[in-house]
């Protein structure tokens, strides 16, 4: 029987791992002028990242 983990420690996860990549993505965006580093943008980007990951692994 395979573990599945601790859910507490998968959501963590997801989101320092979705955080980071959303900011880099946004930090992306604003160097070719698209959009500007906010706080609003880099959590909406994590909570968009978070639910398509969430949907995705189950």
């Amino acid at each position: 029987m395979a573990s599945q983990g601790d859910p507490r420690v998968l959501f963590v996860m997801n989101l320092v791992l979705s955080s980071l990549f959303a900011y880099g993505v946004i930090w992306g965006l604003e160097l070719v002028g698209l959009v500007s580093v906010t706080v609003w943008n880099v959590a909406s980007l994590t909570l968009l990242l978070m639910a398509v990951t969430y949907v995705v692994t189950r």
